[in-house]
C-alpha cells in the first residue's frame, strides 16, 4: 500500500493556517483540485438543461457525470443516484415520499447511534402519520449497537429502518449486514447512513444489502452537495415525486430545481481525488477507489490505535466507547472539566476540537451531559503521527 500522508498533505493549502485540524465530524478541509474545479465551471459558460447548445449540453455532462462519479464511489448504478444541497435535505424528502404510504400503527426503527440529522425526519413523519417510532440501544459501556436487538424492533408492521454506517460522535461501525437481513425478513425498506463512513472504508451498496445509502460530500473535503444512492433504480418509480418536471423519471422525481452545476464540479472532482488517495492505484475509477479507501482504512486504524491507547493511558481522561470496529473518531472526558474549556485549551494551543455538551443524539443516550459532555476528535486523510503526539501533550498539561 501507498498512502503517503506528506503527499497528500501537499493537497490541502488550508494546513498552511498552522492549525492541527481535528475537526473532521464536519467536514474535512478542501483539497487544491477540488476548489480548482468549483472555481474552473463558475468560470464556464453553463445553462440549464434540455437546450441544443454548448452551455446547455455542458450542464447535462456535468449531472451525469456526477452521477456516476457517486456510483463508482459505492459500486452503484448511475441511474440511482439523486444529487441535492445536502445529504439532510435529501433524506427528509425521501421520508417525506416514503410516509405518504404510512397509516396509523405502522413502525420504523432508528437507532441512539445516529447523528440528529438521520433521526428528525423519521420522527417528524411518524409524528404527523401517527406511526410508532422504535429505538435500536446502545451498549453504554462500548458504544456498540447489537443487531440482535433488532430481531424484536422489526415486525410485520415495520415500514423502514435506519442506521448509520458509522458514527461521527463515536467511531463505532455497526453490522448493517445483519440488520438488513432481519429487517428484509418482513420487506422493511432499510436507509443507511453512510456520510461518515465514506472518507474512510471502501463501500459497496450490493454488499450492504441497503436500499438507499445517504452520503456527504463535506466529510471527506468536497463541496456542499449531497447524495442518495438507491441500489434499484426501479423504486424511485414508486415513490411520489417531488420534481417540477411533471415528465421527471428516476432520480430527477426526488431532485427539486436546478442544479449547483459548480459544486457538482467540485463532486467529481472530490471523488477523483479519493481515488487517488494511494500512490499505487490502478484501473478504472471504482477500481482505484477500492485500493486507495482500503489503504487509508489500514492507515487510520494504527493513528486510531495510537491515539486511542494513548488517551487510555492518561489517568484524567476518560475515553468514551470501545467498539469492536470503528471509523477514526472517537470522544473523551477530562476529569473535572467541561468539555468547552477543554475545547477552548485545545484551541489556545493550536489544535481545532469541538465540544458537545452531551444533550442531544449519541452523547444524551449515553449521559455524557452528567460529566460535562465530551470533546470529540475526528482524524483526517491528512492527520499524521505528530498531530496525534501534540493532542496527547496537551491533554497531559491538563492533568
Amino acid at each position: 500500500m501507498a498512502f503517503d500522508v506528506a503527499r497528500i498533505r501537499g493537497l490541502f493549502p488550508a494546513l498552511g493556517d498552522g492549525w492541527i485540524h481535528f475537526d473532521g465530524s464536519t467536514g474535512m478541509l478542501v483539497p487544491e483540485q477540488v476548489a480548482s474545479a468549483v472555481s474552473t465551471a463558475m468560470r464556464a459558460p453553463v445553462s440549464g438543461p434540455g437546450g441544443a447548445f454548448p452551455a446547455s449540453q455542458r450542464a447535462e455532462s456535468i449531472v451525469a457525470a456526477a452521477r456516476r462519479a457517486v456510483a463508482d464511489l459505492v459500486g452503484g448504478d448511475p441511474d440511482g443516484v439523486v444529487l441535492g444541497p445536502s445529504a439532510s435535505v435529501l433524506l427528509g424528502r425521501l421520508v417525506d415520499a416514503l410516509s405518504e404510504r404510512w397509516t396509523l400503527g405502522d413502525e420504523v426503527v432508528v437507532s441512539r447511534l445516529d447523528e440528529p440529522a438521520n433521526i428528525a425526519p423519521w420522527l417528524r413523519s411518524a409524528k404527523r402519520i401517527g406511526a410508532a417510532v422504535r429505538w435500536g440501544e446502545i451498549d453504554i459501556e462500548t458504544c456498540e449497537l447489537p443487531a440482535w436487538q433488532y430481531e424484536n424492533l422489526v415486525n410485520a408492521r415495520t415500514k423502514a429502518v435506519s442506521l448509520t454506517c458509522a458514527s461521527g460522535s463515536v467511531g463505532t461501525r455497526p453490522d448493517v449486514p445483519t440488520v438488513v437481513e432481519i429487517a428484509k425478513r418482513v420487506g422493511a425498506l432499510v436507509v443507511v447512513d453512510a456520510t461518515y463512513a465514506a472518507p474512510f472504508l471502501p463501500l459497496d451498496v450490493n454488499s450492504l444489502g441497503a436500499d438507499v445509502v445517504v452520503l456527504s460530500a463535506q466529510t471527506w473535503g468536497g463541496p456542499a452537495v449531497g447524495a442518495l444512492v438507491f441500489r434499484d433504480p426501479e423504486l424511485l418509480e414508486r415513490l411520489p415525486s417531488v420534481s417540477l418536471d411533471p415528465n421527471a423519471r428516476r432520480a430527477a422525481r426526488l431532485e427539486l430545481g436546478p442544479h449547483a452545476y459548480p459544486l457538482l464540479a467540485g463532486l467529481i472532482a472530490s471523488i477523483d481525488y479519493l481515488a487517488g488517495l494511494d500512490d499505487a492505484a490502478s484501473g478504472s475509477r471504482r477500481e482505484r477507489l477500492l485500493t486507495s479507501l482500503g489503504s487509508a482504512k489500514s492507515y487510520h486504524a494504527g493513528l486510531l490505535a495510537q491515539l486511542s491507547t494513548e488517551l487510555r493511558s492518561l489517568r484524567h481522561v476518560m475515553v468514551i466507547g470501545d467498539a469492536m470496529r470503528r471509523i477514526p473518531a472517537l470522544a473523551f472526558a477530562v476529569a473535572e472539566r467541561k468539555a468547552a474549556e477543554v475545547a477552548e485549551y485545545l484551541a489556545s494551543q493550536g489544535l481545532c476540537a469541538f465540544a458537545d455538551e452531551g444533550t442531544s443524539g449519541v452523547f444524551a443516550a449515553l449521559g455524557v451531559g452528567e460529566v460535562g459532555g465530551a470533546v470529540r476528535i475526528a482524524l483526517a486523510h491528512y492527520s499524521n503521527v505528530f498531530e496525534i503526539n501534540q493532542l496527547v501533550r496537551v491533554l497531559e498539561e491538563l492533568a
